[in-house]
């Protein structure tokens, strides 16, 4: 590891312990820092009211840290919608945010477009589809933004068990083929550390390309937050190299100093099946590859097999290879803000 890795890892690495909400909710006050948590969700009528109820509650009711909650869903077939609202956040549907622009499937492109529904100046992302949840998962977050200036994106890292889906619930490799909104993670192993996708594609891929970056526990985490200054000047990937390509390039943007990770303890979600982490991989590489070198990709596509009746049958999927440009270039979007 790089001894300025080694170095940022002293300085930039917290625990949720380290600032609790009462300090928090002076650094809000004493700056007027404005906070909105978004959950992209995609069928996730199981999880998603139990997540928001936990923020409301403890993040909006007992205390003021969190000043808008957003659910952008991006064309559930369950109850999603109702249940995130009954739970008291406010729903917005992907197609009707910048409905100029058709929409792309993929967790990039909810996340991109909920910079245009939203207004905090800190803008926290949380998964839809975790289960336990806390809302250390957001204050953790949040913290570093709003106690010190210099801190423009931080990370949540946790320890990740493994948890089997439920019996006769349906695959998250499902959800994954519709857009799903879910981690881009496979199992924990017991130990609880990275995913599959993460410890062989992502740690590889940064530890080689960009060893700066070699410190972040979970890399591709669906939990964190940023400056909106930061957000709306990044290119968001609109499939599941979202988290890899925003890591990477607010690194180059702000710098590693400006970057952070705070532990949370434990992140408890359903898995992807084998097939849907071979399809993220390739997305995650293929955003790696494009921020490596700008160049024309040859075969954005995956082929994967699956036995049928008769032995194996290809399955060609597309890999993602749209991205969408910095928020702040959008007309809406800065009439928005000018407003």
């Amino acid at each position: 590891m790089l001894e300025e890795v080694e170095h940022w890892l002293t300085r930039r690495s917290w625990s949720v312990a380290d600032r609790p909400l009462d300090r928090l909710m002076v650094a809000k006050a004493a700056r007027g820092t404005t906070v909105s948590v978004v959950l992209p969700a995609l069928n996730e009528e199981e999880t998603v009211g139990e997540i928001v109820s936990v923020i409301r509650r403890e993040l909006m009711e007992r205390v003021r840290l969190v000043d808008e909650l957003v659910v952008v869903d991006s064309g559930s077939t369950d109850r999603t919608a109702a249940v995130a609202e009954a739970a008291g956040a406010r729903v917005e549907h992907r197609d009707a945010i910048l409905p100029r622009l058709p929409a792309l499937p993929g967790k990039g492109e909810v996340l991109w477009r909920s910079l245009l529904v939203t207004s905090g100046e800190v803008v926290c992302f949380v998964d839809a589809d975790l289960r336990r949840f806390s809302a250390d998962f957001v204050s953790g977050i949040v913290g570093p933004l709003l106690t010190d200036q210099d801190v423009q994106f931080v990370k949540a890292m946790y320890d990740r068990p493994l948890l089997q889906p439920a019996a006769g619930h349906p695959g998250q490799g499902d959800r994954e083929s519709q857009g799903g909104q879910g981690s881009q993670e496979g199992r924990g192993s017991q130990g609880g550390q990275g995913g599959r996708v993460t410890e062989l594609v992502a740690r590889p891929l940064l530890n080689l390309h960009w060893p700066r970056l070699a410190g972040f526990v979970q890399p591709l985490g669906g939990e964190y937050a940023a400056r909106r200054s930061l957000l709306e000047r990044l290119p968001f990937p609109v499939g599941y190299g979202v988290e890899l390509g925003l890591l990477v390039d607010a690194l180059h943007t702000a710098g590693l100093d400006a970057l952070g990770q705070v532990d949370v303890g434990v992140r408890i979600h359903r898995h992807q099946d084998e097939r849907a982490l071979g399809r993220m991989a390739a997305a995650i590489y293929r955003t790696a590859q494009l921020r490596l070198s700008r160049a024309h990709l040859v075969r954005p596509e995956l082929t994967q097999f699956e036995r049928g009746e008769h032995g194996f049958v290809p399955r060609t999927h597309a890999v993602d290879t749209e991205e969408r440009p910095p928020v702040r270039e959008i007309a809406e979007y800065t009439a928005g803000r000018a407003a």
